[in-house]
């Protein structure tokens, strides 16, 4: 039986030097794996930190303290032809005194306070929307005020002493009351959604941000989309390749990389400031917020015209059809999926950005939604910064909130985009 003899380079591949190469360079490749695993570990940790701060802290504001309260509509107060001019605050104090008759002159006015101001005007409301109830006892859910919110919520303590606390301990009395009675009910705050802002904590809501935020992308959406299309197919298909193209390019590559709050200068210095158009309308914040997303929607949608295949637009030619009829027929219908992925992320952008609305005036006090593009509004992270303003200790769950409802948008807005990505998209 005959052996082969080892050869120079069996004894080269297994000599001290080469194993201990070989050592270095698997050393490394494990390094660099524990590195980005590392890595990928610390960004989890950092966004699930960030998820439970916000949901620990906005969670509260998603329910809100109320109580049941009869209220005797009693005719001699509020009028059947026009119920809108009735004395509903006198309406609620009598409903008080029914239910708290022990209660002392002095001692009142603490117990007033525990509604928010504003129930006098819930009241009001729901009689003119329902003239039936003149005359009526009728139960009706009040929010409780602010104070009282967070201490029956926890955030107030009962156990601190009165003079560090916003409630007095005739309150604290009176809503063990109520609660061993269960006039007390934390139902959910769909207040949050379709209410507007307002002063107090506990009848503040997004409805007048979100709809903001709904005209502000739509005209962000009807100017963008066509013009970015129609000057990345200019620019793809069209132009011809020399220095002016190449300048508008890397032009059009830089203003990708400009910071928003050059576009809110921009928007003030242009859109208010030369053309006169009414502060914090929508119609300003979507352009300005197209002038910021156009960039990125050329980009995209000349890198998904790109990507159809030249073997596309030969066949199409070679048939004879047009240039227009290759483009319009064939070529954008297949980068369409691409085309709509880019302007969904866009928008996503569009929709969180906050500096360009603040420099426009889109951070206004307003306490109903806008009507339509040329009234004042607000915008989502607007209302968050005017919240997270606030000194209100309310707003600080508010702010939360919001936030996680702005997350919840973006999360919704980038999901859309990544289904019509999987459902159109065509691989070559």
């Amino acid at each position: 039986m005959s052996t082969t003899a080892p050869t120079s380079t069996d004894s080269f591949w297994h000599s001290e030097a080469a194993i201990a190469r070989r050592k270095k360079r698997h050393g490394a490749d494990r390094r660099l794996q524990i590195f980005g695993i590392t890595a990928i570990t610390i960004a989890i940790g950092l966004l699930g930190i960030l998820i439970v701060s916000l949901v620990s802290t906005g969670y509260q504001a998603f329910v809100q303290t109320e109580i049941a309260l009869p209220v005797n509509v009693s005719s001699e107060e509020v009028s059947r032809d026009d119920p809108s001019k009735g004395d509903y605050r006198d309406l609620i104090r009598q409903a008080l005194h029914a239910e708290f008759p022990d209660v002392g002159d002095s001692e009142f006015r603490q117990l007033e306070q525990m509604l928010t101001r504003n129930a006098q005007f819930i009241v009001r409301d729901r009689v003119v929307s329902n003239p039936s109830l003149v005359g009526q006892t009728t139960t009706f859910h009040i929010p409780m005020a602010d104070p009282i919110d967070q201490l029956n919520k926890g955030v107030i303590s009962a156990e601190t002493p009165e003079d560090r606390r916003r409630v007095s301990n005739v309150q604290v009395e009176l809503f063990d009351q109520m609660e061993q009675r269960g006039l007390v009910s934390t139902p959910f705050n769909w207040g949050l959604f379709f209410n507007a802002d307002s002063r107090f904590p506990e009848l503040a809501g997004l409805a007048g941000a979100i709809v903001g935020s709904f005209y502000a992308l739509l005209v962000c959406f009807l100017i963008s989309f066509p013009v970015g299309i129609a000057a990345a197919v200019y620019l793809e298909e069209f132009a011809p390749k020399n220095r002016l193209t190449d300048i508008i390019e890397v032009n059009i590559n830089n203003l990708a990389a400009v910071p928003s709050v050059v576009f809110g200068l921009l928007g003030l210095a242009v859109f208010l400031n030369f053309f006169g158009l009414p502060r914090s309308a929508p119609l300003v914040g979507g352009m300005v917020l197209s002038l910021m997303t156009l960039p990125t929607m050329i980009i995209v949608t000349r890198a998904s015209l790109k990507a159809v295949p030249p073997s596309i637009r030969e066949g199409a030619l070679g048939m004879g059809a047009s240039k227009h009829q290759v483009i319009t027929q064939h070529v954008l219908p297949l980068a369409l999926p691409g085309i709509l992925t880019g302007t969904i992320l866009g928008l996503a952008q569009a929709l969180g950005e906050t500096a360009p609305l603040l420099l426009i005036g889109m951070n206004a006090f307003i306490t109903s939604p806008p009507g339509g593009i040329m009234e004042p509004a607000t915008a989502l992270p607007t209302q968050i910064f005017i919240w997270a303003d606030s000194p209100e200790r309310g707003f600080v769950a508010r702010t939360s909130a919001a936030i996680l409802v702005l997350l919840g948008f973006l999360i919704t807005m980038n999901m859309i985009a990544i289904f019509l990505r999987s459902r159109l998209e065509r691989r070559w």
